[in-house]
């Protein structure tokens, strides 16, 4: 396959700077959870773009935080991992938001070898090009061997030319993945991700960051197909206010994530849910082995 490319390009970045929305404009699906509310990727997700000339793996990372539970340490290795096995960084900062929130990955980031993309996001945000001359003079001194962008992965600006350039980076190398694949999850993953995503679109304050979506039956066999999900949440007042007053609450994320689930499948769905406290899953290690977070 004369001159066909292939590679891995990882997505890294601060909770809330725009990563999701990034990778979902790039491969033209919507896989990553996009939420106003931060820390909303808790997985390592991979989006898939296939031509007849190359492959690029995108992979999704959740937000850089200095850990505060297992979970986080968990996500943690995560982004570590994603900063060794590149073949190309997409390093995302959010326009005029120098704050970094873990320096060790930083850190990582400024000496690696491998090229790292710098872009800046969120530009229709800003006011004039001084300011923007001002931001790219930070990076350039901050990241003095990375290619920078200014883009803004909502309006779809200068996304081209960061594609463009990843092209550049990518090596000589045969598909890794048969061409007609969209991610390396599962159906199951992304049902559980649905239904998170409009966890965290009903729900205030510590709610989203409490929940955590088991995917307890998914029977794809039958029509409609059958999903049956559980809602694990930390203490007992959170699963009242999950349910809601006579369960209303509960039915109207059911009703939602059935609608978006039965869009991505293809298929009409039957969801069931139901909410179980897990107290301090966050920081089990046998639950955290569950859910996907430890690896070994």
């Amino acid at each position: 396959m004369g001159n066909h490319k292939a590679g891995f390009v990882n997505i890294i970045g601060n909770p809330n700077v725009g990563k999701s929305t990034l990778m979902n404009t790039l491969v033209g699906e919507k896989l990553s959870i996009i939420s106003p509310k931060a820390q909303t990727t808790r997985h390592r997700i991979m989006g898939i773009v296939n031509d007849p000339d190359f492959q690029i793996v995108y992979s999704d990372t959740p937000g850089i935080v200095t850990p505060a539970y297992k979970l986080h340490d968990g996500m943690m290795g995560f982004v570590q991992a994603a900063i060794e096995d590149a073949d190309c960084i997409l390093f995302v900062v959010e326009a005029k938001d120098r704050k970094i929130k873990n320096p060790q990955i930083f850190e990582g980031l400024q000496k690696t070898d491998v090229p790292v993309i710098l872009v800046i996001n969120k530009i229709d945000l800003l006011e004039g090009n001084e300011v923007l001359d001002e931001e790219f003079g930070y990076w350039e001194e901050n990241f003095p061997k990375a290619q920078i962008f200014p883009i803004s992965a909502l309006h779809k600006a200068n996304v081209p030319q960061v594609l463009k350039a990843i092209l550049s980076h990518l090596p000589e190398n045969e598909a890794f993945f048969p061409k007609d694949e969209l991610t390396d999850k599962t159906m199951r993953f992304f049902a559980a991700e649905i239904i998170r995503e409009k966890i965290f679109n009903h729900y205030q304050q510590e709610i989203p960051y409490a929940c955590e979506v088991e995917i307890e039956f998914f029977k794809e066999e039958t029509t409609p197909v059958h999903i049956m999900a559980v809602i694990n949440v930390e203490r007992e007042t959170q699963k009242g206010i999950v349910i809601g007053k006579g369960g209303k609450k509960l039915k109207w994320v059911g009703h939602d994530a059935r609608l978006d689930i039965e869009a991505f499948i293809g298929k009409k769905v039957f969801l069931e849910m139901f909410v179980k406290v897990n107290k301090d899953w966050k920081n089990e290690p046998r639950e955290l082995r569950k859910f996907g977070y430890i690896q070994s």
